[in-house]
């Protein structure tokens, strides 16, 4: 076991936060003492590249009971929680990374954890997957198969794949109904409030609450900032999703027509240059700017940086910018993801992540054995079925079977009026 992290001796207090996340973590504890007893990763390396945060750490903890090796590094410079990670490299597991890592040191500790030469990889953004294919791509026989967590990795490995360049089977985690349903919508839409409220002390109620994106997690930002008592406006580019928003009660219309009304911004949308100097111009004054994607181009802080006649860190996570004509906005978390990046950022609840690193234990057991072509996969409906029955069964919920004439009428097409 080895590792390279902040301050090793903050590992009792990164326990103590892995002992409560475990107690609301019901389904991964569950999996994790199936895998104990059978060890089906015995003599196999993962190689992880997450947000590293205690909830992490505990599917580390569980791969690890299945008999794997585990080498594990962070998805992005400002998530990671060094208590955490000092804690998961007391535990058995082969830690690398801290928070502020510059992008050097970003991939160099990706390369520390790829020296483990893996067998699986699992991947949140695809960072690791594509470091793999470009400089290290003597690794890629060994490896069985990969598993990514989010909907921009996804995004990039489709396209590796649709362009032939994908070496290696993966499981789009991150299309599970269990995933993505729960951990995009719910998950993100109160972490993201809650590092947004925790960094900044605004209320949110009364406030004009622009959301960039209405995917699945732009749909839990909207319904949150709704029930805070925001006024929601959406924009979107998907016609049918736009209908929906606007369905759904909230306005929609044109990020540039939106800028002028937000008193809160927040792109979702995974993808660049969503809000940009042409937008700045007509930004209402004292609008507060986050982003929940996963990489920092959503926002373009260079042209805020450009405009700007005074650029100024009020706190640790948040940027002012003044514009000539006086107006100010204000960065929240360099651009990154808010609800990790931030400085009260914590992620995900335990209980949604409970699912979504279930879904990842279980890919990643069904790589073992699977034939698989060099594409892109979702994960088995029967990992989907089992996650949640588990979930149902840890809330003590019990639901209803199909009886046998009910089942006999559904496949039968005979039957009618």
């Amino acid at each position: 076991m080895s590792y390279d992290v902040k301050d090793i001796s903050l590992a009792p207090e990164g326990k103590k936060k892995i002992d409560w996340v475990q107690r609301h973590m019901p389904v991964l504890e569950h999996i994790k003492a199936e895998y104990e007893k059978e060890k089906p990763f015995k003599g196999i390396t993962i190689a992880s590249c997450l947000h590293l945060e205690p909830k992490t750490i505990n599917l580390g903890l569980t791969l690890l009971a299945g008999g794997a090796e585990v080498a594990m590094t962070g998805c992005n410079p400002l998530s990671t929680q060094d208590d955490a990670t000092a804690a998961g490299a007391t535990m058995g597991l082969n830690m690398y990374g801290w928070r502020e890592e510059t992008t050097e040191e970003y991939y160099e500790t990706i390369h520390k954890v790829l020296d483990h030469e893996p067998d699986i990889l699992i991947d949140d953004g695809a960072d690791m997957i594509f470091l793999v294919h470009k400089e290290r791509p003597e690794l890629i026989e060994n490896i069985m198969g990969a598993c990514e967590e989010t909907t921009t990795g996804i995004h990039r490995l489709k396209a590796m794949a649709e362009d032939k360049a994908l070496k290696f089977p993966v499981i789009a985690v991150n299309d599970a109904y269990t995933k993505y349903l729960f951990d995009n919508r719910y998950g993100t839409g109160q972490s993201t409030f809650d590092s947004i409220m925790g960094s900044t002390n605004v209320l949110i109620a009364g406030k004009t609450v622009v959301v960039c994106g209405y995917g699945w997690c732009g749909r839990g930002i909207a319904m949150r900032a709704n029930g805070l008592g925001a006024n929601v406006i959406v924009t979107e580019i998907d016609p049918i999703r736009a209908l929906e928003a606007k369905m759904d009660g909230y306005g929609v219309m044109k990020v540039a027509e939106a800028v002028k009304y937000a008193d809160l911004l927040l792109t979702v949308t995974g993808d660049i240059d969503v809000v940009t100097k042409e937008h700045f111009k007509n930004m209402k004054d004292g609008c507060i700017l986050a982003n929940s994607g996963h990489f920092n181009v959503e926002i373009n802080k260079g042209d805020l940086m450009d405009m700007a006649v005074k650029h100024e860190q009020l706190k640790p996570d948040i940027e002012g910018f003044v514009m000539e004509d006086g107006r100010e906005f204000y960065l929240l978390a360099d651009g990154r993801l808010v609800n990790l990046a931030g400085e009260r950022g914590q992620g995900h609840p335990a209980e949604i992540m409970d699912m979504s690193f279930a879904v990842q234990a279980l890919s990643a057991k069904h790589l073992l054995g699977a034939k698989l072509e060099n594409k892109v996969y979702k994960a088995p409906d029967e990992i989907d079925d089992r996650v949640s029955r588990l979930k149902l069964k840890a809330m003590d919920i019990e639901i209803d079977e199909l009886s046998p004439r009910q089942s006999e009428y559904l496949a039968n097409w005979e039957e009618g009026t």
